[in-house]
């Protein structure tokens, strides 16, 4: 057989497979650029993971139970991603996302959610008595001294907006989240570094004290200046807290 009539089939599909790997070639450039230009690497982009749940730059919402990270002081956000790693709080999906990460990767993201201050919603519509409402407003601004409970905002701020680095504002919060947490502090699913305060004065509260300052909080607009109050020189609490820098009131 002569030789070109061999290699007839090859003179035919040569120009069509020069053109498949041009065209490949071109897609591949593309594809390339595209993955270098379509995604910016910023915090902001790198947290995405954790607005999914905590919305847009952690705002949140009124009526869920992931609650609002924005604006928390970072010393406080530190701590907890510090605390759902090493298991004192308790949910998979956290854990898994922050057990490779660097405490020096957790303290940037902490840092950015407490540099953002989107406006809050509306707070929720309360089924509260409104006896419920006044037991939860005594509690939060007078705390209950025989039974040994100190006002919330000793140690939350008087506006209950937090006080930084590391006590966070709780007005404006869910209910079901309030619920959630204070309810998991009691039973000891939820713990922070000892001397754990929160734990200590929960113990003290009975259900209908935690169902009155949950309510009372979730009902109460937030204040226009929200951010948590400045330190003080030489702060008093009412008793010592793991991991916040405090003197202890007589």
């Amino acid at each position: 057989m002569p030789l070109h009539s061999v290699f007839s089939p090859l003179r035919l599909f040569l120009p069509i497979l020069v053109l498949g790997a041009t065209l490949f070639l071109c897609l591949a450039d593309a594809t390339a650029q595209a993955d270098t230009t379509a995604i910016p690497d910023t915090l902001a982009q790198r947290v995405a993971a954790c607005t999914a749940c905590h919305g847009k730059e952690g705002r949140a919402a009124s009526d869920g139970y992931y609650p609002r990270i924005a604006g928390k002081p970072a010393g406080y956000l530190y701590n907890q991603l510090i605390n759902f790693r090493e298991g004192k709080r308790h949910y998979p999906v956290m854990t898994a996302m922050l057990d490779n990460l660097s405490d020096a990767y957790l303290r940037e993201i902490a840092a950015y959610f407490a540099s953002q201050h989107p406006p809050f919603p509306a707070p929720q519509p309360s089924n509260a008595t409104p006896a419920e409402l006044e037991r939860g407003r005594q509690l939060v601004h007078e705390g209950d001294s025989k039974r040994s409970i100190p006002a919330c905002i000793a140690c939350h701020g008087t506006r209950m907006t937090g006080v930084t680095p590391g006590i966070p504002g709780l007005i404006g919060l869910p209910r079901d989240y309030l619920l959630g947490q204070i309810g998991a502090w009691k039973i000891g699913t939820r713990r922070a570094s000892a001397p754990d305060c929160m734990a200590h004065i929960v113990s003290k509260m009975q259900p209908e004290d935690v169902s009155a300052v949950a309510s009372w909080l979730a009902a109460q607009t937030v204040p226009t200046d929200s951010q948590p109050l400045p330190a003080p020189a030489l702060p008093l609490l009412p008793r010592e807290c793991g991991g916040v820098p405090q003197g202890v009131s007589p």
